[in-house]
């Protein structure tokens, strides 16, 4: 009894905009009282008052004036307050079984959890690959105001066949992106991130197919992925950085040019700069936009010289950080990527972007410091060229930046962030930059 009062306690939680409904259901009956009264007789109702009343003075005789007319009303008051209590509780229950036949969640806990999210940060996480939908997996628990701007220059896989073959901006980062927001059934989100084997489709994501498709439907990669957002139900939106079509170039130290995103980290030498060609294109309006109105704006996680670094060289961007208003945090790697970060420390991630970006954008450095616990994972990614970055907290500190230090490294199968850590990481960081609390009330998962 006492678990299930707590359960129906939860509908008289502030916040869930259900208490003025049901005044407004109230004021209904009372309106449609007064109209039937007037359409089927008013006196019908006269009659049923003396009726009432001559029950009152019935039960007064028998009672021997035990009774009063205000008693009989403010019983006949709960009595009708317990039956429509009864009827709204059945159909609540009812909706309940039709739309979380589980059990879990109940209709008030998403209720609830929708309205905390909706109200939470309005943040702008800027970068690609997989580090970035790492990312927003976590942050969608806190906030459905998430915008993502993610890189379109990628030439291999399927993004690069779908772009050589069909002429559209690549859609593989904005795919995992989409998925990584998504709301909708884990066997919707497995579909699009299913991948063909074998026949004229092989090695190419269902997801991209359908962009894909949907982009020739509509004539614009950004409308299709309007679309697709709709159809996984997506916490949040993605945004192209541009539309326009790009190339990334890099050179190398040793004096190589090196054209395409995919051939980049294959050419196995230090980078020294990469560029846009065209270098002098525009981003999307939305994505200045988001920016402009962020209360915080994240760079990273995800490969350096072609995930996080080509966003910023889109005409405008790195400019409009540098004018927000909200602080601009920058997630460092946990690894360095083999063929583009290699030796890093989280410092020279730092001086990367810097160099590119033409002066500083952030002031806060988010680093991990945890070492990993599973040695046949870190030998396998030894192995490869992958090594841990090194926090480099002193350096980052002489740099006139605010390390934050904390262990956020995941060991299920990759050593890569965690998604619950990195989120709740971020909004200590947050709290930290602007001096005020961030609220949330999702579980204690971080530690420093």
């Amino acid at each position: 009894m006492t678990n299930q009062w707590r359960r129906w306690r939860r509908w008289l939680t502030p916040g869930l905009g259900i208490k003025r409904w049901v005044l407004v259901i109230g004021a209904g009956v009372l309106l449609f009282s007064a109209g039937f009264s007037l359409l089927v007789n008013i006196r019908f109702l006269a009659q049923f008052d003396a009726a009432v009343f001559r029950l009152a003075r019935s039960l007064d005789r028998v009672t021997g004036g035990g009774v009063s007319p205000a008693a009989l009303g403010i019983a006949g008051i709960l009595l009708g307050a317990l039956v429509a209590f009864f009827g709204l509780r059945g159909t609540l229950r009812s909706i309940d079984r039709v739309l979380f036949p589980t059990g879990h969640p109940t209709l008030v806990e998403v209720l609830r959890d929708q309205r905390r999210r909706r109200r939470g940060v309005n943040a702008v996480v800027i970068g690609g690959g997989t580090g970035l939908a790492t990312l927003l997996r976590g942050l969608k628990q806190y906030s459905s105001n998430l915008t993502a701007v993610v890189t379109v220059f990628d030439d291999g896989g399927s993004s690069g066949r779908l772009r050589r073959e069909l002429g559209i901006l690549p859609p593989g980062d904005i795919r995992d992106c989409l998925v990584a927001l998504a709301e909708a059934e884990p066997l919707m989100t497995r579909l699009f991130e299913y991948r063909f084997r074998g026949g004229a489709l092989d090695g190419h994501a269902f997801g991209n197919l359908f962009i894909a498709s949907l982009t020739g439907v509509t004539g614009d990669l950004e409308l299709a992925v309007k679309e697709v957002s709709k159809v996984l139900n997506i916490r949040g939106r993605v945004l192209p950085t541009t539309a326009h079509d790009v190339v990334l170039t890099a050179e190398l130290d040793d004096g190589r040019v090196i054209e395409g995103e995919s051939t980049i980290t294959g050419a196995r030498g230090r980078i020294r700069r990469v560029w846009l060609r065209p270098a002098d294109v525009a981003p999307l309006p939305e994505v200045q936009e988001a920016i402009a109105d962020a209360d915080l704006i994240l760079l990273g996680p995800g490969s350096l010289y072609t995930s996080v670094i080509p966003n910023l060289l889109v005409r405008g961007v790195a400019d409009a950080i540098r004018q927000a208003d909200a602080p601009c945090v920058y997630i460092c790697n946990v690894m360095t990527q083999p063929g583009e970060t290699d030796g890093y420390s989280a410092a020279d991630h730092v001086r990367a972007i810097h160099a590119h970006a033409g002066a500083a954008l952030f002031s806060h450095v988010i680093v991990n410091t945890q070492a990993p616990q599973s040695r046949a994972l870190l030998d396998r990614y030894v192995s490869q060229g992958s090594h841990p970055v090194d926090p480099a907290l002193k350096e980052l500190e002489a740099m006139g930046l605010t390390p934050m230090a904390f262990t956020l490294m995941s060991e299920e199968e990759l050593l890569r962030h965690d998604p619950a850590r990195l989120a709740a990481a971020v909004f200590q960081v947050m709290s930290t930059a602007t001096g005020r609390r961030v609220r949330d009330r999702r579980p204690a998962v971080l530690s420093r």
